[in-house]
């Protein structure tokens, strides 16, 4: 009879698969929790102490590390020296090993989390199933995820039995599954801080190293996408574990989104996340064409469109408040690629669907936050990666109160002259050098972004400001 060893934590499909693996002939072997979901559905198990002759142990740290579990995984089976170890020492092979792990990362994601709860979290016996099976795939199937099962299920059916390729992509999505499980592990501890006996936690902005000595960078795939920058460029969309910032968005409507859109959803919600008043920006490839704040997220979008309503066009728009039933009708006014805000109110949801391409996502501010400030940076050159900490306007590192800024000009400014420096310092972060803005104390009124000079920045901007006709002209008297 064929044996297969059953533990997880994810009971996604697990009755169903298991049923099947009965009726294929197999003997199910499983410990504690799994084994108790699958007698209460009546179906028959062997207690993994029953195989090894030992009770699981010390709060059920140990229950699988036993000879007669991992020799019945390793034996290999064109090996007749492994055959016959196995059969003197009573050694049962083991054909299928069905694992999922501890859930770490939802436990470590927990706000307040002990850090005895984080330990007792991390899985060791899973892993080393995992591990042992994934080696030796050509004689045991490996089964990490639920979304396998079925696929499993068949592939015995198959005359012949599993294809050696499918055997071998079980096996690589294991090692996967455990070396993304141990990355989590070693990001977690690396925010845990010692003093003397006492092991604290800490958040991201405060002590944990910017750049340790080793890092590892797992992610998951949120979907390909249709190309990259340019069309011969392949692409696809990642997020890091637990999901967060756009990561964890939400797609309400639209068409596909796509690499440059994701690009410039980000550069949006980097610079309306800088001010706590309602704002509004408009980017185009990554630059800001428009930024504003206003009373209402309404009057500071039209502010931030108008401010180059030229460039505008096409755009993506980012808001740090709620889309209400005002600030839909102008955006569907005119055409928009797309727009990120923290969320979108009914009757704004029945108006955006006029415009049914207008890709609409939702995302969590604070979150974004979180994700954004103390967050690491990554840029890849050559065969190397470099790593800085994201460029963020912090207000408390901003040189303000006016006390703290020497005025060169032959006169200080005005008090609305301080607010306009203070709106264009936080915008100004957000804008490719070399870079000059011109800004009142709520909206940009000319930019010049990317150019290879100071000079060519400040010509591009005051020639945006004479408008691309008399009635578009923006004025500069007054801004800074």
């Amino acid at each position: 009879m064929r044996r297969a060893i059953l533990s997880v934590s994810d009971k996604t499909g697990l009755v169903n698969f298991a049923r099947g693996l009965l009726q294929r002939g197999f003997e199910l072997v499983s410990t504690g929790g799994t084994g108790r979901t699958l007698t209460d559905a009546g179906l028959p198990v062997v207690n993994v102490s029953d195989v090894t002759g030992f009770p699981e142990m010390m709060d059920g740290r140990v229950k699988t590390l036993h000879p007669h579990i991992h020799g019945g995984i390793l034996a290999r089976r064109s090996h007749a020296e492994d055959l016959e170890k196995a059969r003197t020492h009573g050694i049962g092979l083991v054909d299928v090993v069905c694992v999922n792990l501890y859930p770490f990362v939802q436990t470590a994601a927990t706000p307040g989390i002990a850090f005895h709860e984080l330990i007792e979290n991390i899985d060791i016996g899973g892993p080393s199933l995992v591990r042992a099976a994934a080696k030796n795939f050509q004689d045991v199937l490996v089964v990490v995820n639920p979304t396998d099962y079925m696929s499993v299920l068949a592939a015995l059916d198959r005359d012949g039995g599993p294809t050696p390729a499918f055997r071998f992509d079980l096996s690589r999505r294991a090692f996967a599954h455990t070396g993304a499980y141990d990355s989590a592990i070693a990001t977690t501890l690396r925010e845990i801080t010692v003093d003397d006996s006492t092991f604290t936690r800490v958040t991201p902005n405060d002590t944990v190293p910017l750049a340790p000595p080793q890092l590892t960078i797992e992610a998951r795939k949120l979907r390909d996408l249709r190309y990259g920058e340019n069309p011969h460029q392949p692409a696809a969309w990642y997020a890091f574990e637990p999901p967060a910032g756009l990561g964890a968005a939400t797609i309400l409507q639209g068409k596909e989104l796509s690499f440059t859109n994701l690009l410039d959803l980000d550069a949006a919600a980097r610079i309306v996340m800088e001010f706590a008043e309602p704002a509004a920006c408009v980017i185009k490839h990554t630059n800001p064409c428009g930024a504003a704040t206003g009373d209402r997220i309404v009057e500071a979008y039209t502010r931030a469109r108008d401010a180059d309503a030229l460039a505008a066009f096409g755009g993506i728009v980012g808001l740090n408040r709620p889309v209400d039933e005002l600030t839909a009708r102008a955006l569907v006014s005119t055409f928009i690629e797309a727009v990120v805000a923290p969320a979108v109110l009914p009757d704004a949801a029945a108006i955006l669907q006029a415009k049914a391409n207008m890709r609409i996502v939702t995302a969590d501010f604070a979150a974004l936050a979180n994700a954004g400030v103390h967050a690491r940076e990554w840029r890849s050159i050559l065969g190397a990666l470099l790593l800085q900490q994201r460029d963020e306007v912090e207000e408390a590192k901003m040189p303000w109160p006016a006390d703290n800024l020497k005025v060169v000009s032959q006169r200080q400014p005005s008090a609305d002259e301080w607010h306009a420096l203070r709106f264009a310092w936080r915008v100004m972060a957000h804008v490719k050098s070399n870079a000059v803005i011109f800004t009142d104390r709520h909206q940009t009124r000319a930019m010049g972004a990317g150019q290879v000079s100071r000079v060519d920045a400040v010509k591009v901007a005051t020639m945006k400001a004479s408008g691309w006709d008399a009635s578009k002209t923006r004025p500069l008297e007054g801004t800074v």
